[in-house]
């Protein structure tokens, strides 16, 4: 199969995307978060077809993507008031909410579970895709699964070229770490995934707590199935080894020089003697988020087989660039 190059300024490019989606083939798509595989949500055979190019396991959600809260409704048994507060307060935006599926999304969609994870993009051109093509668009990242997710589209065809009809460039994503997921079908909110919308605006627009899954920072059990994308397996990892490394920067720097790793993954501000191989990724989180991903694709560009990494602050926006260097870390943590 070739894989198409299609340009997100070019309109005639988009109208291609939403074809080919309707017709049941995969495409690459930029969101605010990261680079999706998008397939139509309704089409049980082309959702399959994600998890085929991604080599995701089947047990693994995928995410429902829709234009607006409108088009979110008729996709789940009910629409509770705190969907519509976080909808009014968030949509579009890097929230995904989840809700009991109505029978019109296949199961697979869910991996076979009873709820449905669904949000609305804020990119431009994922909504001129959406609206175009006229259905919900099932899309997880656009990566081999496990590997760090894309913020590029250059990314997206490094993992997938040959494996899916098109990737549409619409540049860097802004976010540069997944979504926020948060489950409302029990008695109280459960944030299983942080991302784009810290936990801390979510309690404000709730006006309740929101509790934290322990998935956000341990390793579920094998058996436990997984009810949100992210929680399950290793994920966003490069193929160096990575270790996450809490505490001071002489702290960081006397293991450093103990362990002799390939290279070291520091934040910007960060003196580093010597002659250590060094990758910087930001000085807050919302930096950090946006480099994240790139930064972890470039430790194997240099060809590292260790990496030493400067854990990042767990509030706000941090809290997802933690939980994404965690699992990346396969939990490796000092």
């Amino acid at each position: 199969m070739i894989t198409l190059r299609l340009s997100a300024s070019n309109n005639d490019d988009l109208a291609r995307a939403a074809s080919l989606l309707r017709a049941g083939a995969l495409v690459a798509i930029p969101t605010e978060t990261v680079y999706g595989l998008a397939a139509n949500a309704f089409d049980a055979a082309a959702v399959a077809g994600i998890f085929a190019a991604k080599g995701r396991p089947q047990d693994n959600p995928l995410i429902a993507h829709v234009p607006d809260a409108e088009q979110a409704r008729p996709l789940v048994k009910s629409w509770p008031a705190a969907a519509q507060r976080l909808a009014a307060a968030f949509w579009p935006g890097p929230l995904t909410i989840i809700l009991q599926r109505a029978e019109s999304i296949p199961a697979i969609v869910s991996a076979g579970l009873g709820t449905l994870a669904i949000r609305v993009p804020a990119h431009p051109a994922a909504q001129a895709v959406l609206r175009a093509a006229g259905v919900p668009l099932a899309a997880p990242s656009a990566n081999r699964s496990g590997s760090p997710s894309p913020t590029l589209a250059r990314h997206a065809l490094a993992d997938l070229d040959g494996k899916i009809a098109a990737v549409l460039d619409g540049g860097p994503c802004a976010v540069g770490v997944e979504s926020t997921v948060l489950d409302l079908t029990g008695e109280a909110p459960v944030l299983l995934r942080p991302g784009g919308v810290p936990v801390e605006r979510l309690e404000a627009a709730l006006g309740q707590s929101v509790a934290l899954s322990p998935a956000v920072a341990h390793a579920p059990a094998a058996e436990t199935p997984a009810p949100s994308p992210g929680m399950k397996y290793r994920h966003y990892a490069p193929l160096a080894q990575l270790t996450l490394v809490r505490g001071s920067l002489q702290a960081f720097l006397e293991l450093a020089a103990h362990e002799h790793p390939g290279g070291l993954l520091v934040f910007d501000g960060d003196a580093i003697p010597g002659s250590w191989p060094v990758l910087r990724y930001g000085d807050n989180p919302e930096q950090q988020a946006r480099q994240l991903f790139t930064k972890l694709r470039e430790i194997d560009e240099r060809g590292w087989e260790t990496a030493l990494v400067r854990c990042p602050p767990k509030e706000g926006l941090g809290l997802a660039v933690y939980n994404r260097l965690l699992r990346a870390a396969n939990f490796r943590e000092v």
